[in-house]
C-alpha cells in the first residue's frame, strides 16, 4: 500500500487503482466465505434505514442496548443518529424508490418525536 502523507486531504485516494481492485477483490472473496458461514439480511436501502433507526432507538433509550441489555440514553448520539438519516434522506432525494422513500421519511418523523419527547 501506499504511504498516507498527512499534509493530502482524505478525500484524495490514498491508494492506486490497482490497489483499491486488489482490496475489492479480497473483500468479496472473504465476504462470500462469511456469509455462507453466518448468513445475515440482505444489505438494502430499507434495512440500512432500519438498522439507523435501531441505533437512534437504542441511544433514545427505547430498546436495549443489545451487548449490555440495559436501556441506556445518550441523547447526543440519538441526535447524531437522527442527523445521518436526514441527510441520507436529503443526498438520496429523487434516488429512492416509493417503498424506501416512504420508510425514511417515518422513521425520521417518529425519531423526531421521540427525540423531542427525550430531550424536554
Amino acid at each position: 500500500m501506499t504511504n498516507h502523507d498527512p499534509t493530502r486531504p482524505e478525500t484524495e485516494p490514498q491508494q492506486t487503482p490497482k490497489e483499491r481492485k486488489e482490496a475489492a477483490q479480497a473483500y468479496e472473496d472473504k465476504a462470500k466465505e462469511q456469509a455462507r458461514q453466518d448468513p445475515l439480511p440482505k444489505v438494502d436501502m430499507n434495512t440500512f434505514i432500519l438498522s439507523l433507526s435501531s441505533s437512534a432507538m437504542v441511544h433514545l433509550g427505547e430498546v436495549n442496548d443489545p451487548q449490555s441489555g440495559q436501556s441506556q440514553m445518550d441523547i447526543d448520539l440519538a441526535r447524531h443518529t437522527i442527523d445521518m438519516l436526514a441527510m441520507l434522506e436529503e443526498k438520496t432525494k429523487g434516488n429512492l424508490t416509493a417503498d424506501e422513500e416512504g420508510l425514511l421519511k417515518n422513521v425520521l418523523f417518529e425519531l423526531r418525536m421521540k427525540f423531542v419527547q427525550k430531550a424536554g
